[in-house]
């Protein structure tokens, strides 16, 4: 059995989906499992309890559990689990100390080497598209889309993509012990983000640009953890007027990545239901 935590997330229902068209017994994650709306046959359970009865593999991501996942994987090593896919992060490569979310990924990365089960480490780059549903409440209340550094350019990548990859990772030996890199197939500003969502949804979206202070107190306001809105800050004003590098999904997936206009159009009424 795959357990996968995080079930209801952007990455976690898709993976979900994808697992159990592939006839593979799931054993879903969630806060609120009575609210979970996954397919038929797939077995949910509460985070909290995290059940590791009959479970083989996992599909871990942080966000799961936010008083650290110390504990978890301390579990999922003593339950004989042989096979951890982690959500790691590209920000591992990046030594800063200031980088919270690197230093927590590394950390989580060890501990999961420690267990000595099988491991993929998963390293998006270039940013979730999914970030941009920050914007949905502005856009459907009245158009705008606010962010800082307006040209600080990234590769989103769509959560589909994610979870394709974590699948391969689950179902097949091709990425055990591997640590697959790989970004968007775009380079795009946060303008760009913002025209393409209009373009899709047929209605103008402006941008404005937001000070840095100004974007500090949105996201805390927004819940967003103090460390990772410094880390973001600070790594947006890096992409500031330099296309991202592209690092294709194609290797690992047999065909090109999935477009930001593509994503916009999956989450279309995210942004237009103010408007029906």
């Amino acid at each position: 059995m795959i357990l996968v935590t995080g079930a209801t997330g952007h990455v976690g229902r898709p993976l979900v989906e994808e697992l159990s068209a592939a006839g593979r017994k799931v054993r879903a994650l969630s806060r609120d499992p009575a609210r979970a709306g996954l397919p038929a046959g797939v077995e949910v359970a509460a985070t909290s309890d995290l059940p590791l009865d009959g479970v083989t593999s996992v599909f871990l991501v942080t966000a799961a559990f936010p008083d650290g996942c110390a504990e978890p994987i301390a579990r999922m090593k003593a339950a004989g689990v042989r096979r951890i896919v982690a959500l790691s992060s590209y920000s591992v490569l990046d030594d800063d100390p200031r980088n919270m979310i690197g230093v927590r990924h590394r950390e989580l990365e060890r501990r999961i080497e420690e267990t000595g089960a099988e491991w993929t480490f998963l390293r998006p780059a270039g940013g979730f598209a999914a970030t941009a549903l920050e914007w949905a409440a502005r856009i459907r209340a009245d158009g705008v889309a606010r962010s800082p550094f307006a040209d600080a350019r990234t590769a989103p990548v769509h959560e589909r993509d994610i979870a394709a990859v974590a699948a391969r990772a689950l179902l097949t030996d091709d990425l055990v012990g591997e640590a697959p890199l790989f970004s968007g197939p775009e380079s795009l500003s946060y303008a760009d983000r913002a025209r393409i969502i209009g373009e899709v949804a047929g209605r103008p979206v402006r941008f404005e640009e937001l000070t840095p202070d100004q974007a500090r107190q949105e996201w805390l306001r927004a819940g967003v953890p103090p460390h990772a809105v410094e880390a973001r800050l600070r790594m947006f004003a890096r992409l500031v007027g330099h296309p991202h590098e592209i690092s294709p999904v194609d290797p690992y997936l047999g065909r090109p990545g999935l477009s930001f206009a593509r994503w916009a159009a999956d989450h279309i009424d995210s942004f237009r239901e103010a408007a029906s």
